[in-house]
């Protein structure tokens, strides 16, 4: 373990911000956990059906606060993003190059899980499990590859959209909240901010890469100002608690992204650039950056292969058990859920190890750093000169 630690100090850039590192493993570690804690698959009469322990217990909902991170990805990855075509437009790339290197790393990983779950889910309707539990299963793990479109898409347009101050997409957003939540508009019209409600915290995350909001009163001013304004659309704007999606709720704050979704996203981007000044001298430890540097070359195989985790276990207990497992197989409408869920945590995280041993390597496209060789990726946001200013 002292030479992994050592061979990934030694690979690190001295110019690298760890600390946006820290954030992107913070962001999908915070998507994990949500997902593990709101999703349920629950045996009846022989099949499996999805549900969400917030039907049942609408008094968890602000619990999603903590764990719908998607805003500080988006930070991070425009922060990223913004920062390598700046530096690709210096050396001469061309973007063809430079975007086809950046979607290439990203979608490498999802062609992976793709193939092995189509060849799964062949293989489960043929030895005759039912359609529905197919679908079930399926969707949990298909359904969360939505957001990676999305970024692919604002990756793409990074150089229009990299000096577009994120005002603007905030104020698209506002805007078709009012037409379709306010004034009765059609519901189709919510799907632009599909792509509006993420190019916020991606513009803030140029705008952070260009040397912008380097002092602590704007963070703040972000962090008390998008919280302050998504507990007043809960309260008095008729958005629902939850900031992720509840089955049978009359609105979604996450399907399309919501006004609320959005400020609440805000928030959480000050907070995190708040936190890059700590996070960097926590960082110094070489034994603390080590696990960063980890779980950050398998940001996209720890998310992609999450649920797999969670279906694996759940379907695996269920072949052992003699019965429904609590908080594994029930229906989630009780304090005694969560608590046996929570249990279950650990086990799930085992699971999901194991996969991450058995498919990193279509994610890093190398050999792993416990292999001798570490790839470091792109330094993260504020680069260089502006990363020691925070």
């Amino acid at each position: 373990m002292t030479g992994l630690v050592a061979r990934i100090e030694a690979a690190t850039p001295p110019d690298r911000d760890r600390a946006g590192d820290a954030l992107r493993a913070l962001a999908i570690l915070g998507v994990v956990g949500g997902h593990w804690l709101v999703t349920a698959l629950v045996t009846d009469s022989g099949t499996v059906r999805g549900a969400s322990p917030l039907t049942y217990l609408p008094q968890l909902e602000p619990a999603s606060w903590v764990f719908q991170t998607l805003a500080v990805f988006f930070l991070v990855g425009g922060q990223v993003a913004a920062g390598g075509w700046a530096s690709a437009r210096q050396r001469g790339v061309p973007y063809g190059r430079w975007v086809g290197g950046r979607l290439g790393r990203l979608f490498r990983p999802v062609a992976a899980v793709l193939v092995v779950w189509a060849l799964a889910a062949a293989a489960m309707l043929v030895a005759g499990v039912g359609e529905s539990t197919v679908r079930a299963l399926a969707k949990l793990v298909w359904s969360p590859l939505w957001f990676l479109l999305v970024f692919a898409a604002l990756t793409a347009l990074t150089p229009l959209v990299a000096r577009l101050h994120p005002l603007w997409p905030l104020v698209v957003v506002l805007h078709v909240d009012l037409v379709r939540l306010g004034l009765g508009g059609p519901r189709e019209l919510g799907w632009i901010n599909v792509v509006a409600g993420w190019l916020v915290p991606y513009c803030l995350g140029a705008l952070v890469a260009r040397g912008g909001m380097r002092g602590r009163t704007g963070r703040w001013a972000l962090l008390l100002g998008g919280a302050s304004a998504a507990v007043a659309l809960v309260l008095w704007a008729g958005y629902p608690a939850a900031m992720v999606g509840v089955p049978g709720g009359r609105i979604s704050n996450l399907d399309p992204p919501s006004l609320a979704a959005v400020a609440f996203g805000l928030a959480q981007c000050g907070a995190a650039l708040l936190l890059l000044g700590p996070l960097r001298r926590v960082l110094r430890r070489p034994s603390v950056w080590a696990v960063v540097a980890v779980v950050n070359l398998s940001a996209m195989t720890v998310f992609l292969w999450h649920q797999t985790a969670m279906i694996i276990v759940t379907t695996s207990a269920s072949l052992i058990a003699d019965g429904p497992l609590p908080g594994l197989h029930t229906v989630p409408d009780s304090a005694g859920w969560v608590l046996a869920r929570l249990l279950w945590l650990p086990v799930f995280a085992l699971a999901l190890l194991v996969c991450w041993a058995a498919f990193r390597g279509y994610e890093q496209g190398g050999r792993s750093p416990g292999g001798g060789s570490l790839v470091v990726r792109e330094s993260s946001p504020e680069r260089k000169g502006h990363a020691r200013r925070a």
